[in-house]
């Protein structure tokens, strides 16, 4: 462990003897127009989002809040640089070193099995705070949930193939037909090895300097069950934050407006 410029960053020994692949990284940016000398946001996209995904509403939306916001693609996703091979410490890698670039200590916000990405990276950057949205944090018993859901879009997945999410898993009704294609049209797709450690991963490190937490997702989000969505907020003692009637991608979905403002007054709060 070393300190830089009032910075934590942790190393291990892999990282010296089998360092990641350096690769382009996405990284789109929202500055407030008065600096308030709030934390920088770090939004951390799901498997087949990129920050495109961030930027349709939330990252603006933040910026007006006073917030700094980022919004990032994973390796292999949206903007950043190609990586077929990519793994969950890659994605790590590139979270914790784009956290690393920003001028302030970070809030940390993760949706989907981006959030799984973030509580690994949470172990490697001391982050101001840490934010799970609609987390999916693998295991058998996800991908058995999945495959009752949308079995067809699912087996591919555990063979290597392409996970593809329908309209109905990601969104609400509310959202226009016209809206949830667009954005279904958009998704790509995780590297093979990444996908195949979703569902064998090993529970993540304790976070650096225990920062805040919260989960928050929807009751009726038909990727992540209301029960998993409880598991994950008590891995952090606290009840999850809920959104009834949102779909998984609570940052796209006709609502969207109610949950950043959640997280943003959560965090005024916590300064």
């Amino acid at each position: 462990m070393s300190a830089k410029g009032g910075q934590v960053r942790v190393m291990r020994v892999k990282d010296w003897t089998h360092p990641v692949r350096a690769v382009r990284r996405e990284v789109l940016t929202a500055t407030p127009e008065v600096d308030e000398g709030k934390p920088p946001v770090l939004f951390v996209p799901g498997f087949g989002h990129g920050a495109w995904a961030f930027t349709e509403h939330w990252l603006e939306h933040t910026a007006s809040r006073g917030f700094p916001a980022h919004a990032m693609s994973l390796r292999g996703h949206g903007g950043s640089g190609p990586a077929p091979e990519a793994t969950l410490r890659a994605y790590t890698h590139d979270v914790a070193q784009v956290a690393a670039s920003l001028p302030r200590q970070a809030v940390l916000v993760g949706h989907g099995a981006g959030a799984l990405v973030v509580t690994h990276a949470l172990a490697r950057y001391p982050a101001r705070a840490g934010v799970l949205v609609a987390p999916v944090f693998g295991g058998w018993g996800t991908a058995g949930v999945a495959l009752l859901r949308n079995p067809v879009g699912t087996l591919p997945a555990i063979f290597g193939g392409r996970l593809r999410l329908s309209r109905r898993q990601l969104f609400s009704r509310e959202l226009p037909d016209a809206a949830a294609r667009g954005y279904t049209g958009r998704l790509g797709r995780a590297g093979k090895r990444a996908q195949w450690q979703l569902l064998t991963h090993r529970e993540p490190e304790p976070a650096v300097g225990n920062p805040p937490m919260l989960v928050l997702g929807s009751p009726d989000d038909r990727v992540v069950s209301a029960a998993a969505l409880g598991r994950a907020a008590r891995r952090y003692g606290a009840a999850p934050l809920l959104f009834p009637g949102m779909g998984h991608d609570l940052m796209l979905d006709a609502r969207w407006r109610e949950p950043i403002d959640a997280i943003l007054d959560w965090l005024d709060k916590e300064r």
